[in-house]
């Protein structure tokens, strides 16, 4: 069983952007811990962070895995490419957000991609990663076909 963890436009920059909104662990480090996670239930994890929205889609296009944990960034306030590409993949998805964004500016209020996602948390910093991971390994039912 494969999970799929996409992070968006920024989130390279963890651990050194922003860090009172985003704390200080690194993307490396939250990988490594979903990936250490994943493990721990039999599943594999790969990751793709990307600034280019079409690379994630590509990725998601790509339909090696059995569920995503994704975290759009500023692209689920307004991607219906990244939302319909998610909403075609036919699998789990679970969707992560570091802050609560929903008590931020109103602009990040809006969120498209999150009525395809079956699992949404939202404002517990990285350990909504390992939540999400979580989820998928309790709830995800793998797909009959690729």
């Amino acid at each position: 069983m494969r999970i799929l963890l996409l992070n968006g436009p920024n989130l390279g920059r963890l651990g050194r952007r922003n860090v009172a909104v985003y704390g200080t662990t690194t993307l490396a480090q939250v990988v490594e811990a979903c990936r250490t996670r994943a493990a721990e239930g039999g599943w594999e994890l790969t990751h793709l962070q990307s600034n280019h929205e079409g690379a994630v889609i590509d990725r998601l296009e790509e339909r090696d895995y059995d569920a995503v944990v994704i975290n759009p960034g500023a692209w689920s306030h307004y991607s219906y490419a990244l939302r319909d590409a998610l909403e075609a993949c036919d699998v789990a998805v679970a969707e992560v957000h570091i802050s609560a964004v929903e008590e931020r500016e109103a602009f990040r209020q809006t969120d498209v991609v999150a009525d395809v996602s079956q699992f949404r948390v939202s404002g517990h910093g990285v350990p909504g990663y390992l939540e999400a991971i979580d989820w998928i390994l309790e709830t995800a039912d793998p797909r009959q076909t690729p």
